[in-house]
């Protein structure tokens, strides 16, 4: 029996089709700077909401739980399905699962700025979270099948990063800038224009060809509903927390059995036999507690200890996050060069003892002296996130490209958001020492990683 040509799945390292009336390269660089839009507009309001926290509060009411809901139900959502959408991306086509994220993103924004309480914000972040579940892997797709040569895609896969940090770098700067001068519910509606400008781009874009990829819709719900019940246990605590903590582990007992018989699961147990993964994985979600927890924190100390605006808070953060995206470009640099390995565990001690050295700060520290000690956390961390970003790319095939970018940025998500709800725990009663415990607690596990980085092996 024959089959049409017309209907035929290309070969799986097939590049993007180029626009007519553009080079390859021409293609390939629109496609680059759509992604990298995108991936910053996400990455932004993972940052953006830390310094407007005590204004929300104010505004809608709600406690320290109510504070961590506005940030974990982004976050949650987002990591949660991730593991789901990066299958989706690949099934769908990465340029048409791109343009539906950035679509709902937008609306979901527009729906955060004209919250009229609490509930209906935390649903709104929630909308925004599965959006960004979509945007994220179908990016690094996108830019995974736009580059077919190796060195160019590390290059290209560390500025679509860089993208990223420049966003990092800007939340909390923008967050208190809006907050200050105009109202917590500016940081929502920023987005909808930078979602009309990367929506125009995507339009001019080349498309993605669909690619077979089976759903595994037991797996996701199961994963949904330990993630769910995790982060409510760590956040709620008290006689609900421990139920909710039941139903967490029986539901990853659940998740484990299923994706074990699954042909298709979310997250393949033969994926992490590989001890690039596994270390990738690892890494980058240490690297998540690291960096999204301390944001947390210390958006709370400027602010609630220390008694600072909130454009005088994302000020302080300007030091942290100004130097993200030249570290990630020179990131990309030495991985080139030496491998993935030599940044990696560079990246992760430095962060490490930068955590170790804000264990000295206090409520009468000078303002000016925390932000300088909050870099070498941020500068490790922009060291380590590149290199396993595209080791984890370089150790699976590109057919699974979305699948792998979904398991890794779920694992950093997942990560960042525990690390909201613990910190945020911890703070809630003692501020002091409980920021110290967190520290020290990320300081530990960035140490952990490091040593795991060490017996990693990864071609040049």
């Amino acid at each position: 029996m024959s089959t049409n040509p017309a209907t035929e799945a290309p070969p799986l390292d097939t590049p993007l089709p180029s626009v007519p009336g553009r080079s390859p390269g021409q293609s390939a660089s629109l496609t680059l700077v759509a992604a990298l839009l995108g991936f910053a507009l996400i990455t932004l309001d993972a940052s953006v909401v830390n310094v407007a926290l005590p204004s929300i509060r104010a505004d809608l009411g709600g406690g320290m739980s109510g504070l961590q809901w506005v940030v974990d139900a982004y976050t949650l959502a987002f990591a949660a399905l991730m593991l789901s959408t990066g299958a989706f991306s690949d099934r769908v086509g990465a340029s048409r699962a791109y343009g539906i994220g950035i679509t709902v993103f937008t609306l979901a924004s527009m729906a955060c700025g004209l919250a009229p309480n609490l509930p209906v914000l935390v649903g709104a972040r929630v909308a925004q979270g599965v959006a960004a579940s979509v945007v994220l892997p179908a990016s690094l797709a996108l830019v995974r099948q736009a580059y077919p040569d190796a060195a160019r895609r590390a290059r290209a896969v560390s500025l679509w990063a860089a993208g990223g940090s420049v966003a990092v770098a800007l939340g909390p700067v923008a967050g208190g800038a809006l907050t200050t001068l105009w109202d917590w519910r500016g940081i929502f509606f920023i987005n909808v224009p930078v979602g009309a400008v990367a929506l125009a781009l995507l339009v001019r874009a080349p498309r993605s060809r669909p690619r077979p990829a089976p759903l595994d819709l037991p797996g996701q719900l199961t994963a949904v509903v330990a993630l769910a019940a995790l982060t409510f246990a760590v956040i709620e605590g008290g006689g609900t927390g421990l139920v909710a903590l039941a139903v967490a582990v029986v539901a990853g007992v659940v998740f484990v059995r299923v994706e074990a018989r699954q042909p298709h699961p979310v997250v393949p147990p033969g994926l992490f036999r590989s001890r690039q993964v596994t270390v990738a994985v690892a890494a980058g979600a240490a690297c998540s507690v690291a960096f999204y927890g301390v944001v947390f924190v210390f958006s709370l100390f400027f602010q609630q200890v220390q008694g600072r605006s909130p454009l005088y808070a994302g000020l302080m953060f300007l030091p942290m996050t100004g130097l993200i995206a030249v570290t990630n470009v020179v990131a990309g640099k030495l991985a080139g060069r030496f491998g993935p390995r030599l940044p990696m565990l560079l990246g992760q001690s430095l962060a490490a003892a930068g955590l170790l050295l804000l264990l000295v700060v206090g409520p009468a520290t000078r303002p000016w002296a925390v932000a300088l000690l909050l870099v070498p956390t941020a500068l490790g961390c922009a060291l380590t996130v590149p290199p396993l970003t595209a080791a984890m790319m370089d150790a699976v095939p590109s057919a699974r490209a979305g699948l792998a970018a979904g398991v890794l940025n779920s694992a950093r998500q997942v990560s960042g958001g525990l690390a909201v709800a613990a910190f945020g725990s911890l703070v809630a009663g003692d501020f002091e020492s409980g920021m110290r415990v967190s520290l020290a607690l990320s300081a530990g596990l960035l140490a952990a990683t490091a040593a795991a980085t060490v017996g990693l092996r990864t071609p040049r």
